[in-house]
């Protein structure tokens, strides 16, 4: 068998230049993340990438070719295209989230006796995955796992607002506006105050209106690029969750939070 033998100059240099050309197309594909709500012009991808202008057009044309980005003809402005999301799905079944925070979901519950839960967004909706029952004698009435309400309704969906940018909480507001009335007195000014309460006090909370009678806190867990991709709560009668409580059970779902995006993202 013949010994493998090191890549000649011509060929280690072209190796190079692949690894390096991976490199920079992985970095472009973060900064339009980053920067997903208004996207950005190719002279901005080339400065914050610190591309020469020749090697970021060549680079921007045959991403938008294949799909991974798409430009917008009136602003100019580049934005992740449709196969960005299509590969994030294909590979979502190797990240299952309910199995990853089932563990979580259960500390939580022991640790605060009330009931935990696992939140996701579809759409402008947060969708409720998996729950975990307390101890306490008195357990809030439990939200279904598949039930989905508008974004902001529920702790979920809150904290999960509270992560995007204001461009992308507005844009939701006001889809999610005219379903709100469902939700008793809750409009779209209350949502707004709830996300503002929500950024100074750094997680989210809501009570007496996905579930009347209840109260719930919430964080959401973020990716790499500060982008949220699910939430945990922990929901309690109105009356249990005093604002004392809310600050014993915060350090708890941090916790929970950043375990969940130590096996996300190690």
């Amino acid at each position: 068998m013949n010994a493998l033998l090191p890549l000649d100059k011509p060929a280690a240099r072209a190796a190079s230049d692949g690894t390096q050309g991976i490199r920079r197309v992985v970095r472009v594909l973060k900064v339009l993340a980053v920067h997903r709500d208004v996207g950005l012009r190719f002279v901005e991808v080339a400065d914050l990438c610190e591309l020469e202008r020749p090697t970021a057009h060549r680079m921007l044309k045959t991403l938008v070719e294949e799909g991974l980005l798409v430009r917008d003809p009136r602003s100019k402005r580049y934005r992740l295209g449709a196969l960005t999301f299509e590969l994030g799905l294909a590979a979502a079944h190797h990240f299952n989230l309910v199995d990853l925070c089932a563990p979580s979901l259960q500390r939580l519950a022991r640790a605060t006796g009330d009931t935990s839960f696992l939140f996701i967004r579809r759409g402008n909706d947060a969708i409720c995955v998996s729950s975990v029952p307390g101890h306490y004698p008195i357990q809030t009435p439990v939200v279904p796992v598949g039930s989905r309400q508008p974004l902001g309704v529920n702790a979920g969906g809150l904290a999960l607002l509270l992560s995007m940018t204001p461009a992308e909480v507005e844009e939701i507001i006001l889809a999610v506006r005219p379903r709100l009335g469902a939700y008793g007195d809750f409009d779209a000014d209350d949502l707004r105050q709830s996300v503002a309460a929500g950024r100074v006090q750094r997680y989210s909370l809501i009570g007496e209106k996905a579930v009347p009678g209840v109260t719930a806190i919430g964080l959401p867990i973020v990716n790499q690029l500060g982008v949220p991709v699910a939430a945990l709560t922990v929901a309690a009668i109105s009356s249990r969750m005093t604002p004392a409580r809310q600050q014993d059970i915060v350090p708890l779902l941090q916790q929970e939070v950043d375990e969940v995006r130590r096996l996300l993202y190690r």
